[in-house]
Parts: C-alpha cells; structure tokens; sequence
C-alpha cells in the first residue's frame, strides 16, 4: 500500500469529531466566542503600552486610538498613566474571563462527547453479531474503547481549540504587524515557512509508528488480559515463566516503538527551539535597528516584538499539535472501524412463529473462512423430543447449536433450517434466541451473586422460581452448603466455583428462560455420571414439552435420548436410538466399548483397592 492511500485510508480526526459531535456542537461554538473575547483583549493590551510608551511617556503621537489621546491631552501625566493602567488590568481581567469561560465550555463539551461515544461504542457493541467477536480479540477491543477513546479525548480537550486559537491568533498578529510595518513583519516571517513545512513533515512521519504503537498497545492489552482470564491455567500447568517471557516480547516491542518515537520527537523539538529562537532573534536584532534608526517607535517596537512571540509560539507548537492530532487520528480511524462494523438490525417483516415445533436441517453444509465444517445435513429432531448429537472434536457438532438460534446465518444456496414450517432466516433473531435456551461446555458467568447470574434470563424472577431451577440443575443444595447461600458473589467468570458447579447454575439460569428449545452443549462434562443422571431425568420430568438437544461425549448422557446423530467430519454417520447404535459398528459402537472398558476397568481397581 503507497502513502497515499495510507493517507486516504487514516481517519482524519476533524472529521470524526464533526460525526459525532452532534448533541455537544453548541459548547463548542460557545467556547470558540469566549476565546475570540480573550485573543481581542490580549491583543489590545500591548496596544495601550504603545499608546503610553509613544503618546504619554514619548510626548508624541500614537497612532493608536487617537481620540482616547485628544481625551487624556487635558489630563496631567500621572492621571493619564493611572487610566491606560486601568485599561491593561481591565484588558488583562477580559482576555482571562474569556479564557477561562472557553476551557469550561470545552471541558463540558469534551466529558459529554466522550459519554456520548462511550455509550455509542458500548451499545453498537453489544448489537454486533456473534461472527464479529469470535474475529477479534477482546484486548483489542477493550483497548480501542479505552486508550484510543481517551487519545482522542485528550486532543478534544487539550489540542482542538489550540488549534483554532492558533490559526486567530496568526491571522490577527499579522495582520496588525502588517499594518505597523511591513518590513519587519517580513523578517518575521522567514522562517515560519520552514517551520510550517518541517512540521508538516513530521506530521506525515509519525502518524504510522503511532498506528504500530497504537496496535503493539491492543495486542499487549490482550496478552495480559488472557493471562488474568486464564490465570488458573497458568498456575495449575506450572506456565509462570512462559507467560512472563511472552509478555516481555510483547512489552519489549511495545517501548520499542515508543523509544523509536521519542528519537524522532527529541530532534524535532530540538531543531524547532532552534528555528523558533533565530526568528524571535532576527526581530529583536531587525527591530532594534529600525528603532534606533526612527523608523519605527519605541512603542511599535515593544508591541512588535509581544506581537511576534505571540506568532512565533503557536507556529512553535503546530507540531506538537500536529503530532497529537496524528495520534488521535489513528485512534478514531480504530474507533470508527467498530463503529462502522455492522449491527445485527431488526428484519422488517420477521416472523415469531412457535418454536415448540419439529425442527428439520434439510442439505444444510456449512463453512468457516472456506474451511467446510457441515456437509449436506439432513434430519429433523421432533418435537418435544431429547435428540442427542455425538462426535468426534470438529465435527461440527457446537456449528448445529449456533446455527439453531442464528449466532450465525446459514448462507443462502446452502440448504435450509425449518421450525415447524417457518424458515430460520425470517425468523426474528432476538425472539429465536429468547426461544432457544443454550448452555455452553464453558459457560460464562458474571461477577455477581449466584442468584442473579440463575435469574439475569428472566424478566421478573421469583425467589421460589430460581430456587426450583437450581434444584432441577442439581446445584441448589451446593449454593445453600456456601456461607452466604444464594448471596454468594461467585468472582469474575465464575472463578470461585468448581467446573461442575459453574455448568450446573448455567443449566440453572437457562432452565429460568423456559424456552420451547434447549440445547446442552457438551454442558454436563465437569459433573459426575451420577449428577449427570439426576439432571437429565429432572429435565425429563420438569420439560416434558420442551425439545431437548443434548451434545456430549458421554454415552451415558445420550443412551436415554429418543433420537442420536452421530457426526464424522460433519457428515451424518448414522442416526437411530441408544439399542439400534450399539448394534451397528461404526463411531457409537467404538464410543460406547471404550466407554464401557473404561468403567469396568475403574471398577475393578476401586474393588482391588478394597481388597488390599
């Protein structure tokens, strides 16, 4: 990729901050008039010590406002100097009011852009589809909605109205120097084109190390975070010192490129204090000359010079501004780049049909990134009925569940998925899913109490309710064993409790959603053979109308099922019932002797363990 289409491709932060800064436009205009008060006052101010250097103290004529000085003629020289000392303090006192009022309304413009942004992220966030998450990182997005989300900030509140302040302040400093003399205002001006274009070119150079540092941040972010999520992992395989070595490569990249930003700031900064002291020399050397020689009063002079540094500063620090202007701009182009993935929308005209109906997959293949995952899938699970699905790691069997309450959309010209008569895909998402209970092998649970995680599926959950559920999970008399029973914070992800127990309050909290479908992914693998028995007969009793997808592993946990498909390579290998399956040889029949040598195995050496 050229540079100029870097160029076109990098977000400019201008125009970030005009899209979504539509509900805070008025604080900024507010502040861009206070600051237009404050730079006339501390313009006027060196105009009144030209008026008393030239026409009080110089006994001459000022070309400055000659009608204050035919009003102070009649008034004796101590008086006139108290009155052009009033206007100073007076000038003085408006160009801080009107400073000070323009911060204020760019802090209050800036902390509700941000709100408003973090609440646009946060919200467009949670619409995105399933697909887009499995895709990124979530360090990565944390990072983006937070250290980027604060770089732009930090320019709105710092660096925008610098900006503007900067472009009025240059217009109006020269157009006075022009007007008192050209000449010299030329000497001044020598060298702002030099530090104009030396900026500009640091501007271009630095924008695309802080996009490699920006992104070496996201995946540094995302390193620690994995380790913190994982952190049991780590301590229960002895993994200390591997993840510390791999987040030292990462922190070690990280500084590298910050160390090879701060080589290039160092000398910018250098050579441009260089630059900015030879043009305030270069007046000042000029300027003296040409007072000395009466071509320009004393006053003029010492207004020129004031005039000049405030020229001579602000072009100075275009290139730190420039500098964070590049940064906030690779910031908000990754801001804008989750902002512009697009939502799971409302379907106009999406149906909410039953869902307590056969369900039937008819040629159904299905794929990821080209990678064939389910090939012409062809069944139907009956409603009401238990339907077990069995195979081997990658066979596609979780793909079924995902494809069942549309976490992903079956392309079209790829077969078809029925509930009763409807087809999926005009089927409302949000309904369907509220209609489809999931429980995952490794459920997630939130930093909350056991009671709200069982109850966060149900509208207005009830005591007795969540109590009963637990109860059908095989949970409820472990939460009641804890010290704060039902009150017990379970810790991030569920991180206080044992496997089986995180996947028994899942089954819990799905059970509270009385869906018409559940579907048990491979989510009773952490309890044991006799927990597991008692789940599914609870199941069976409590959800006799309800259709039962279970995916497992275990034979014990699928023999009771009215139906079992048996997947290879995400192909149906056969299908029938427990009694028929054992029967035939293929993968069930291998399963289930494994299984069955397994146990009798285990028992036989508890017996001999006995015996000794």
């Amino acid at each position: 990729m050229g540079k100029g289409q870097e160029a076109d491709k990098r977000m400019s932060v201008l125009v970030f901050l005009w899209r979504h800064s539509a509900k805070v436009k008025a604080w900024f205009v507010l502040a861009l008039a206070c600051a237009l008060v404050g730079i006339a006052a501390s313009f006027l101010m060196p105009q009144v010590i030209r008026f008393t250097v030239d026409g009080i103290l110089g006994g001459g004529d000022s070309a400055f406002a000659p009608e204050i000085q035919r009003w102070l003629a009649g008034q004796d020289s101590r008086t006139s100097l108290l009155y052009c000392a009033l206007f100073v303090v007076g000038f003085a006192l408006l160009s801080g009011f009107g400073n000070f009022s323009s911060r204020l309304a760019v802090a209050t413009g800036t902390e509700r852009f941000s709100k408003s942004l973090r609440d646009n992220l946060f919200r467009h966030v949670q619409y995105l589809p399933f697909k887009w998450h499995v895709a990124t990182q979530t360090g990565e997005i944390i990072q983006r909605c937070t250290a980027d989300l604060d770089a732009v900030r930090d320019f709105v509140a710092n660096q925008l109205l610098e900006v503007v302040r900067t472009l009025l302040l240059i217009t109006v400093a020269l157009v006075l120097m022009f007007s008192m003399n050209v000449k010299l205002t030329l000497v001044a001006l020598i060298f702002i084109p030099l530090i104009v274009l030396y900026s500009v070119i640091f501007y271009r150079l630095v924008g695309s190390r802080f996009l490699a540092a920006d992104e070496a941040e996201g995946e540094l972010t995302s390193v620690v975070q994995e380790n913190l999520t994982g952190v049991r992992v780590v301590r229960a395989f002895g993994r200390e010192r591997f993840e510390l070595e791999r987040f030292d490569k990462y922190n070690e990249r990280f500084a590298g490129l910050w160390i090879k930003l701060g080589h290039i700031l160092g000398p910018y900064w250098g050579i441009g204090d260089i630059a900015t002291g030879m043009q305030i020399l270069s007046v000042v050397v000029v300027g003296t000359l040409f007072a000395a020689n009466g071509q320009i009063t004393l006053g003029e002079f010492l207004v020129f010079v004031s005039y000049n540094q405030t020229l001579a500063w602000p072009i100075r620090s275009l290139g730190r501004t420039l500098s964070e202007m590049s940064k906030a701009g690779v910031s908000a182009k990754r801001i804008q780049e989750i902002l512009d993935a697009e939502e799971e929308k409302p379907e106009p005209g999406a149906l909410c049909p039953p869902l307590d109906t056969d369900i039937r997959f008819e040629n159904v293949t299905f794929s990821y990134d080209n990678q064939p995952v389910l090939q012409d899938l062809t069944f139907t699970i009956p409603k009401g009925t238990t339907f077990g699905i069995l195979g081997a790691t990658g066979s596609g069997k979780s793909t079924i569940t995902y494809l069942l309450n549309r976490l992903y959309d079956l392309p079209e010209g790829f077969g078809e998925i029925y509930y009763g008569d409807v087809e999926i895909r005009k089927i409302d998402r949000r309904y369907l899913r509220k209609g489809v209970g999931l429980v995952l092998q490794e459920p997630f649970l939130f930093s909350k109490t056991i009671e709200e995680n069982i109850a966060i599926t149900s509208e207005r959950p009830q005591p007795a309710h969540i109590r009963h559920s637990a109860g059908v999970a095989a949970v409820d008399e472990a939460i009641r064993s804890f010290a704060h029973g039902y009150e017990t914070v379970v810790g991030e992800r569920g991180v206080t409790l044992s496997g089986g127990q995180k996947q028994r309050v899942a089954i819990a909290r799905t059970l509270m959603q009385n869906a018409p479908v559940m579907v048990f992914d491979d989510s009773m693998s952490a309890v044991d053979l006799e927990t597991d028995a008692k789940i599914r007969q609870a199941l069976r009793r409590e959800k006799g109308e309800a259709t039962i997808v279970l995916i497992s592993h275990r034979i014990n946990t699928l023999m009771r099922a009215d139906q079992i498909l048996v997947l290879e390579e995400g192909k149906i290998a056969a299908m029938g019932c427990h009694e028929e399956l054992i029967k035939k040889p293929g993968l069930y029949k291998r399963i289930y002797d494994m299984q069955n040598e397994a146990a009798h195995d285990e028992t036989k050496e508890r017996d001999e363990d006995r015996g000794t």
